[in-house]
């Protein structure tokens, strides 16, 4: 094994697919997980797919003493960090829950971390950070803003890991910034389980698909798009993962040759420092095509219906990903196909999620 990683939120929809793409990739891993809106069957199914048990601890970031004892009981390399509420309509009525959660909660974990001097850190972030963009595509040089708590929340998280740079050149500090994951894992084990009714387009498409709901409510068909409704990136989950072992093997590299550099000279600059990486595939599609592609790939009809738009939602959104190509040789592989053909698969094996009953 490479190196031992802590993987916060790692039995939840982007975490228990990372697990798998890290196992594969020579990682040890240790998931950290409340269970608040993930369930213990991923985990257990995870552990089905590698072929081995999972070090599973149930416990909320919040818990700084039950950090405390996993991080004594263990010698991490790093963390990746996912663990965090993650909806929208819900942040705009419930933000104290959000900031407390999200905020206080990363808070709690980087405190732990330097306590324990684990300094690597991967954060979920999202692109939620840079709001209505100026420009198209988006790269990690645009301006940050947000329409929303939970999207604030992931920004404020941004702000603190550039402070903590700054104060102390030891950290390791790399925000992802994801676009729309979608798909799920081509074995149909894992995938999306959202709870009671989705809050993301994909899922709410696949459950109309499988008969669970009636229709989709498509919210706008008047925007400056292709057909009038919202062009959003998509990328395939397992596509997303990868780029989160990228991102290790990266700083993995980046630390080694500088040890290697301070070895030889008095020139010494051991971190990376705050570096966030966009994570997308660079190309826009829109709900109705993403609705046509997915009603040809499951042969079903999608009824859908056109709604007012919703307050907060942005016209187009989607990447530049050169940043992730170039430094972390990393590049999104699958087809909207492919996202549309696994997430089919998922939801005919699993038509209740992970609700075994």
């Amino acid at each position: 094994m490479k190196n031992k990683i802590l993987v916060t939120g790692g039995a939840g929809y982007i975490g228990s697919h990372t697990c798998i793409a890290l196992h594969q990739a020579g990682y040890e891993i240790v998931v950290y997980d409340n269970l608040s809106n993930s369930s213990r069957e991923a985990v257990n199914r995870v552990a089905s797919l590698i072929g081995q048990p999972i070090d599973f601890v149930e416990g909320d970031i919040r818990d700084t003493d039950l950090l405390r004892q996993v991080f004594s009981d263990n010698q991490f390399f790093g963390v990746i960090h996912f663990a965090g509420l993650k909806a929208v309509g819900e942040s705009v009525a419930k933000p104290l829950m959000y900031y407390n959660n999200n905020v206080s909660g990363t808070i709690s974990l980087l405190e732990v971390m330097a306590e324990y001097d684990v300094k690597n850190l991967v954060f979920s972030s999202s692109a939620t950070v840079y709001g209505d963009p100026e420009v198209l595509p988006i790269d990690e040089s645009s301006p940050r803003s947000c329409t929303n708590p939970y999207g604030q929340s992931k920004l404020t998280v941004e702000h603190i890991l550039e402070d903590l740079a700054v104060s102390d050149e030891s950290w390791n500090l790399i925000p992802l910034r994801y676009f729309n994951p979608v798909g799920a894992h081509p074995s149909g084990q894992i995938g999306e389980d959202p709870n009671d009714i989705p809050n993301n387009l994909m899922p709410y498409i696949s459950q109309v698909a499988v008969g669970k709901l009636s229709k989709l409510s498509i919210f706008g068909n008047d925007y400056p798009t292709i057909d009038g409704t919202g062009v959003r990136d998509f990328i395939h989950v397992t596509d997303l993962a990868q780029g989160h072992v990228a991102a290790l093997d990266y700083l993995l590299s980046y630390l080694e040759q500088q040890t290697s550099i301070e070895e030889h000279s008095s020139n010494k600059k051991s971190s990376i420092g705050f570096l966030p990486i966009n994570l997308g595939t660079g190309t826009g599609t829109s709900v109705l095509e993403l609705v046509t592609a997915f009603s040809k790939v499951s042969e079903q009809d999608i009824p859908y219906q056109f709604v007012s738009r919703r307050a907060g939602d942005i016209a187009s959104c989607y990447a530049s990903a050169d940043k992730a190509r170039d430094l972390l040789n990393w590049q999104a592989k699958l087809s909207i196909s492919d996202m549309c053909q696994d997430t089919w698969r998922w939801q005919k094996m699993n038509p209740n999620g992970y609700n075994l009953a």
